[in-house]
């Protein structure tokens, strides 16, 4: 496989734990992680293929540190990187905005030539919208902690042989 790395929060106790998960469904010791937090741009370039954690925050955000190092890369060109995306959100008291931190890092690297991959379906939630939707899928792995964690593990599982496939 070719380099690849988990970029999230290593202060974010929830993504964190959907990161670990997500490794260990991968078995394989050569993907590296990394605090997005910490992170400069060279050494994010660095990689061919990503699976970045991203929290939704407050209504529809992009968590601080998300937002903060964005600018650094917007100017760079994403062209044969495959990206994969794994969110957080809360689809009961936050419907209107469920995981729309996923969308907003999709859109973002998408418009700058990257392939995103491991798009999951839209069945099985509930909310009235999100930016991270399209065509009845999400732009990645749609985690609800607060109202559906019984379906984590299956989901990433499920999720992680979908992206085996697409990192080669």
């Amino acid at each position: 496989m070719k380099k690849t790395g988990i970029f999230y929060s290593f202060n974010t106790d929830k993504t964190k734990n959907v990161a670990k998960q997500i490794l260990k469904e991968f078995k394989d010791n050569s993907i590296e992680e990394i605090n997005v937090e910490n992170v400069d741009t060279t050494e994010f370039l660095g990689y061919d293929n990503y699976i970045l954690g991203v929290p939704t925050w407050f209504d529809g955000e992009l968590p601080n540190y998300w937002d903060e190092f964005l600018p650094a890369i917007e100017d760079e060109g994403f062209s044969g990187k495959i990206i994969a995306l794994f969110g957080l959100g809360d689809q009961k008291d936050y419907p209107e905005n469920f995981v729309d931190a996923i969308g907003v890092l999709g859109e973002f690297l998408e418009e700058r030539g990257a392939t995103i991959v491991g798009l999951t379906s839209t069945e099985g939630y509930f909310y009235e919208s999100s930016r991270a939707e399209r065509d009845g899928k999400f732009l990645g792995l749609a985690i609800d902690f607060e109202n559906q964690s019984n379906l984590n593990d299956k989901r990433i599982s499920d999720w992680v042989k979908d992206l085996k496939k697409s990192f080669k």
